[in-house]
């Protein structure tokens, strides 16, 4: 090692080079840049949805607002193909992140145990799945012949379980040691209470690392939206929030009326609409991650 880390300074810390301060500052440095550059797009957003539209047009660029009001929101919040939209995509989202996390669960654990007949077939058919799929065409045709047309199904079977996920949750399951199922088989306990006393309790921190993937993943359809659902009423949120920011000067039929004097310009309804639309995500990521961070590193270990 280099012998100048090993001289410590009077405060007992481990004395680093010139180099290596300076490597130090230069990746605090471009750390710092970036976490601004990924939070001014949001900070832009909440800003100007609390601005008065006249306010913007004097200044495009403050990010401070001058006379902050609520208005955007109240107006927002008194639309109702928004409180739809938040209806169905929460519907959406906690019963399709539900079967996601359940079929997930039942199909990582037997795929774990090498003394299941057929793993590696099971295995092949699965992964191949990851590189050809069907297309958007026959897939449209399957969900129509189903039936599923304008109903949240159609949202929520197409993506019940995915490949990518069921490799690493059935990794992190074989990471677990043999012995603990053994010593509850021999007390007496059967497959399925081994999978839900034992198992599964070890796995929170992959199963919540999965649980947001799948959430935002629902939170966040858009395109499936596009292709299967047309009735308004069954609109998800990110449908309507594209109603917003694409044709935000039509929503007068919604019984806006934008009056510059009295009501939110367009351009402020669509700010709010965006901060309204992220902020459940913003709110639920903190109480997660630390297990997210966890089970990111121990899923993905052994193969």
């Amino acid at each position: 090692m280099n012998k100048t880390n090993q001289v410590l300074s009077g405060g007992g810390k481990i004395r680093q080079s010139p180099g290596e301060t300076a490597f130090d500052i230069l990746n605090y440095t471009v750390v710092t840049v970036f976490a601004l550059l990924c939070v001014f797009p949001f900070v832009y957003v909440l800003a100007f949805s609390l601005t008065p539209y006249k306010d913007y047009l004097a200044n495009p660029l403050r990010l401070i607002p001058e006379h902050p009001n609520l208005q955007a929101y109240i107006q927002m919040l008194g639309m109702s193909l928004l409180r739809t939209g938040y209806r169905n995509t929460i519907i959406i989202t906690v019963c399709g992140t539900a079967i996601n996390l359940f079929l997930l669960c039942i199909t990582a654990y037997p795929l774990s145990k090498k003394r299941l007949k057929g793993r590696g077939l099971v295995m092949s058919l699965i992964i191949f799945t990851m590189f050809f799929g069907g297309g958007m065409i026959p897939n449209y045709a399957l969900i129509r012949n189903l039936k599923l047309i304008n109903t949240y199904w159609a949202l929520i079977l197409p993506g019940a379980i995915s490949t990518y996920n069921l490799i690493l949750m059935r990794n992190f399951v074989a990471a677990i040691p043999d012995s603990l199922e053994e010593s509850a088989i021999i007390d007496g306990a059967n497959e399925i209470t081994v999978l839900f006393r034992i198992i599964l309790p070890l796995c929170l921190p992959a199963i919540f690392t999965f649980l947001l993937f799948h959430a935002v993943g629902h939170w966040n359809a858009y395109f499936d939206s596009v292709l299967y659902i047309s009735r308004r009423t069954l609109w998800p949120l990110m449908l309507v929030l594209r109603e917003l920011v694409t044709e935000g000067g039509n929503m007068a039929r919604e019984g806006l009326e934008f009056d510059p004097d009295r009501l939110a310009q367009p351009f402020t309804l669509q700010m709010a609409a965006i901060v309204i639309t992220v902020l459940p995500i913003l709110v639920v990521y903190p109480f997660i991650q630390r297990y997210f961070m966890k089970g990111m590193l121990l899923g993905s270990v052994k193969g």
